[in-house]
Order: C-alpha cells, then structure tokens, then sequence
C-alpha cells in the first residue's frame, strides 16, 4: 500500500504558527495570506514533501523558490495596501506573486525563464489565483506598459537597484531588492520614492540567486 500523502494543510498552519509568527513576521495580513497559498502547488513533485520546511528549494530552470520567511519578510516590508499595484520581477514558479495576490489589487510579475512562466501560470490557475498576471521578459527593464507601481518586489539578487525599476516606482512607492555579489549574499534594502529621490533602508542579509538581464548581472557564460 503506498502511503499516505503529507497533510499540507496542517503544515502550513504549523509554518506560519512556528516560522513566522513566532519569530517576528507580525503583519497579521501577511500571516494570513501565507496561511492561504498552498505552497506545495508551486513545488516540482519531487519535492513536495518539503514544500513545509522553512528554506529555499529548487525548481525548474536551475532556480529556487524563496524560504517562506523571506516571502513574508519581504512582503511586510512591501507595506502592502489592498488597492496597491505591485510588480515583481524573478516571479519563478509563482508562489510569491500568488501570497502577494491576496494582500494587493494586481500583481505583474515577471520571469526571464520561460519554463517557469509555465509553471507559474499553471499553478497560479490551479489555485484559482486572480488578479495575477505572469510575462515573460527581463525583469531588471520592469513592465512599462503597466506601470507605474506602488510596490514592487524583486525576487533575485542584483549588484545595484535597477533604474529601470525606480523609474517605474510611483512617488511614495516601495521597492524592495536583495542587493550585493553572489556568493556572499546580498543585503536586502528598501527604496522609497520621494517627490525629492529615493532613499533607501538595510533590512539585513539575504542570499538569492543572481538577477540576471540588462540592468542586473551578465547571462552565465
């Protein structure tokens, strides 16, 4: 007899009870988004059983899917209103722009590997996710045909803010970006647009992987 699958529901209760709220991820809208997206749906089958565990774990196109910490860290940190529009760019298999969904009016998220924007569209309909939208494109140049934005998050690590992206930042807009080399990790930094610039926080360290494209890192090899 095959054994039984996990109970995904009762894990990510646990997660959000043990990962989140227990350590400082206190933005009750956060907490129950999280709560909501079964992170299990935006996991390569393989691993499934480990869709749970607070870390990164691979997927397709030699990327990974972010620790469900840092979704929620950088989702509390996105300050998120309900009618806010919001970009990101590194959408991978979806399930950050899929959290996000459930905390803003409209998600652009954008995706330089074309089997995740698959991925990302076949799991985001397999939940019945909406107001979600997934293109294929190089995120470090944003989407201008929907912006401005008043959020955006990007989901990999560039060596510098990209001016593509502040430029499509509305005034008193957040974007927020794990900044540094690769192998060090990255800092994560908040910008805010102002009517006078930008001025950016470190939150703290990071490690994603490299965003690659016009404004970012060069494509590998």
């Amino acid at each position: 007899m095959s054994p039984e699958p996990p109970d995904f529901a009762e894990q990510r209760a646990h997660m959000v009870r043990h990962d989140l709220a227990a350590r400082d991820i206190d933005d009750a809208a956060v907490l129950d988004a999280m709560a909501a997206v079964p992170r299990e749906r935006f996991v390569p089958a393989p691993g499934r059983a480990h869709a749970y565990e607070d870390r990164a774990l691979p997927i397709h196109g030699g990327q990974t899917i972010s620790q469900p910490y840092v979704v929620a860290w950088m989702l509390a940190a996105l300050e998120l209103a309900p009618t806010d529009r919001l970009l990101e760019v590194g959408a991978g298999s979806g399930y950050a722009a899929a959290v996000a969904g459930r905390l803003c009016a409209q998600v652009v998220a954008v995706e330089r590997v074309a089997e995740l924007v698959d991925d990302a569209r076949d799991a985001l309909a397999g939940i019945g996710a909406t107001g979600v939208t997934v293109h294929l494109g190089d995120g470090t140049l944003g989407w201008p045909a929907d912006a401005p934005y008043d959020a955006i998050l990007v989901s990999a690590g560039g060596p510098s803010v990209p001016e593509a992206l502040v430029a499509q930042l509305a005034v008193g807009g957040r974007l927020v970006i794990p900044v540094g080399g690769h192998a060090d990790g990255q800092r994560l930094l908040r910008v805010r647009r102002t009517d006078d610039g930008v001025v950016e926080e470190d939150l703290g360290w990071v490690i994603f992987v490299p965003l690659i494209g016009e404004q970012g890192w060069p494509e590998p090899g």
